[in-house]
């Protein structure tokens, strides 16, 4: 790895975490910059997880309170988190990376998609909050979304909030909350199988995750300063570049 591109990747990972802090989608971006600097896309998207983990555990923290109230009845989705993202981490091992790449841009096209249409997929409130979360359908949904948050994970955020606001009752903060938990464990878990599957690219780890973290930071202030449609279209942008990369490269 040259300066040029640690410096890239740096780059890329402040801009992810600015990004996942003002309207999501980071992902595309720490994935993106690999993906350009050559690095296989099954390392690149085990690695991009890994860079965006430390992420869900702040997001996780900053929701501490409403997740006190409610991880005892959420244990049982957590289990099913963890299950579908074995699930998924181990099908993405399983193939090689032509495979992979192959199917790499239908799955930017569909995670960018699911992304755009993010603001409408927001779950509405809904009143009370009951004892226990989740239900044999929602569970079903959960098991879903894990697996593909395994397997890929660009656009799994939004994804769980749409099931979850299908499937559980509450406002959109504990909604919120829910999503961030379960985030953790289905990374938690694909992080494990990746690194013990030896698909990490460490160097390039080690040089996005504290530029993801200070991206973050930096992010709740320009949150406050630029419209989040301009970042959305943003990601956008970045997520159809990637798909035509994919498509021309394959």
């Amino acid at each position: 790895m040259t300066f040029i591109d640690a410096a890239i990747l740096f780059v890329a990972g402040l801009l992810s975490g600015i990004v996942n802090a003002v309207a999501g989608g980071g992902t595309f971006l720490t994935f993106g910059a690999m993906s350009v600097l050559g690095i296989p896309p099954i390392a690149a998207n085990a690695t991009s997880s890994i860079t965006q983990f430390p992420g869900y555990i702040t997001s996780t923290l900053a929701y501490w309170s409403d997740i006190r109230a409610i991880w005892r009845s959420a244990v049982l989705l957590c289990i099913v988190s963890a299950i579908g993202a074995l699930g998924g981490a181990l099908l993405l091992l399983a193939l090689d990376n032509p495979s992979f790449r192959a199917m790499v841009p239908w799955l930017l096209i569909a995670a960018t998609a699911l992304f755009a249409a993010g603001p409408w997929l927001k779950p509405k409130p809904k009143p009370g909050q009951p004892a226990a979360v989740g239900s044999v359908a929602g569970a079903a949904m959960q098991f879903a979304t894990a697996v593909y948050g395994g397997f890929f994970g660009a656009g799994m955020g939004v994804m769980m909030l749409a099931t979850l606001g299908l499937t559980q009752s509450g406002d959109y903060h504990r909604l919120n909350a829910l999503k961030n938990m379960f985030s953790i464990v289905i990374a938690a878990v694909a992080i494990l199988i990746f690194v013990s599957g030896g698909v990490v690219s460490w160097p390039q780890a080690l040089v996005m995750i504290p530029a993801v973290a200070l991206g973050g930071y930096l992010g709740v202030w320009i949150a406050k300063r630029v419209p989040q449609n301009a970042v959305r279209i943003f990601v956008i942008a970045v997520g159809l570049f990637l798909a035509a990369y994919y498509f021309l490269k394959a």
